[in-house]
């Protein structure tokens, strides 16, 4: 196959990271359904441990699946590196755990999905971890809330629930300034909408749950290392940068340059974390972003038509759609996101709390689950479920007001998607 770096996308989400099985000629990556890997010889084994060779010694830390799945996302973000394990919310636990120790602290966008709030807010204390949530529209106060101790900024490039399109290269620009790793979460948008390492990234997380599986089957979670930090230069990361002692005193970045971070989330944090992904888990996804560009095109088209028609519905008071032109972040749709503005948005229903919860209680279409970037429509009622462990005026900043609904708009005929809604709606209004 051609350098992955000359192909296009459509068909590096199809090639990437595999080749035809080296035992049988297995076309399709198989799933390799084993614990552990017998060695050549101890000088091997010693080699593998000592990272002078790559190779496989323990599933918990690499498995051949699962590492043509790393390899495939790490080509579609334009990474250096990439490591895969068992859900979204395990991958912002490893992005971070090489980066943060006992007192330190993240700053973060205040429009983050609920469950990231919670862990950021609350979790991540146990760790003696921190967190300052800012308004990411506003860069000075990104900027100010910095102080020597934090570690990392951190945003979502289409922000749930409502797709809220952040302004990557502004915030690049910030993290760029005051020496910190930008950490987005790319998971609404997948790579095939926005690339953020393009926009001055460091890492990119994702749920795999969602679109890059796209289809509801298994939970997992992606980081890829763009490569291009220097871990070194301030001395705030000692554990790529200094001997590290949970490795034998190895140094990850002097000695593995821009493959430090992700040889350290594989030999440090998958092995005592533990978040690993099951090789069936990864065969699944893999499958999925076989056609990812196909079904992120048909998401897009309906999730415009949705919305177009639910903002000129009287019974709604707004819809958050960044692909609206009424949208104050449609301007950035071109730059951030130049293939759509994703599937993801809110929008809210006149009658409030009541009127939501009795249209979700109506939908016949739509299926009322707490997921998105499934090939069904989906909805749910924030405020009720995952962001009631918010205020209400934390559910505001978030968009998840008590009067608003999300969806997440699937592949189906939209002239169907709107069907639903409008009879839904009508019951919900009555």
């Amino acid at each position: 196959m051609s350098d992955d770096r000359t192909l296009a996308f459509e068909t590096l989400q199809i090639h990437a990271g595999t080749a035809p099985d080296p035992a049988t000629g297995a076309r399709q990556v198989p799933i390799y359904q084993t614990t552990a890997y017998v060695f050549r010889d101890a000088d091997h084994a010693a080699k593998l441990f000592n990272l002078q060779e790559v190779g496989y010694i323990y599933s918990r830390l690499t498995n051949p699946t699962v590492s043509a799945l790393a390899n495939r996302v790490c080509a579609l973000e334009g990474g250096a590196g990439a490591i895969c394990c068992s859900s979204g919310h395990a991958a912002q636990i490893m992005a971070l755990f090489p980066l943060m120790g006992p007192g330190r602290n993240i700053i973060a966008s205040t429009r983050l999905y609920g469950g990231t709030m919670t862990q950021f807010s609350q979790t991540i204390k146990r760790f003696g971890w921190s967190t300052k949530f800012v308004d990411f529209d506003d860069l000075a106060a990104i900027e100010a809330a910095v102080d020597d101790d934090t570690r990392a900024i951190f945003c979502e490039s289409i922000a749930n629930p409502g797709g809220y399109i952040t302004d990557l290269d502004a915030v690049a620009g910030v993290a760029d300034k005051v020496g910190l790793p930008l950490i987005v979460d790319n998971t609404s948008a997948s790579p095939y909408l926005c690339r953020p390492i393009e926009h001055g990234a460091t890492l990119v997380v994702h749920s795999a749950t969602k679109y890059l599986t796209g289809n509801g089957t298994v939970t997992g979670g992606i980081v890829v290392d763009s490569g291009k930090f220097d871990w070194s230069k301030s001395g705030k990361f000692p554990s790529l940068s200094e001997p590290e002692p949970a490795y034998h005193g190895l140094a990850f970045h002097p000695a593995l340059g821009p493959m430090a971070f992700t040889f350290h989330s594989i030999a440090v944090g998958l092995r005592d974390l533990g978040m690993t992904m099951n090789p069936q888990g990864a065969h699944y996804t893999l499958m999925g972003i076989e056609t990812l560009s196909l079904r992120m095109d048909r998401h897009v088209e309906n999730a415009r038509k949705v919305a177009e028609w639910l903002e000129k519905d009287p019974r709604i008071d707004y819809v958050t759609y960044a692909g609206l032109p009424s949208s104050p972040y449609h301007h950035r749709m071109a730059r951030i996101c130049p293939k759509g503005a994703g599937a993801l948005f809110t929008f809210a229903v006149k009658g409030g709390y009541d009127a939501c919860v009795k249209l979700i209680d109506s939908v016949k279409l739509f299926s009322h689950v707490a997921n998105l970037g499934d090939t069904r429509s989906l909805i749910i009622h924030s405020a009720s479920t995952t962001h009631r462990q918010l205020t209400e005026e934390q559910q505001i900043k978030a968009g998840a007001a008590p009067n608003v609904v999300r969806v997440s708009i699937g592949t189906e005929n939209a002239d169907d998607i709107i069907a639903d809604l409008d009879q839904a709606l009508a019951k919900a209004t009555a």
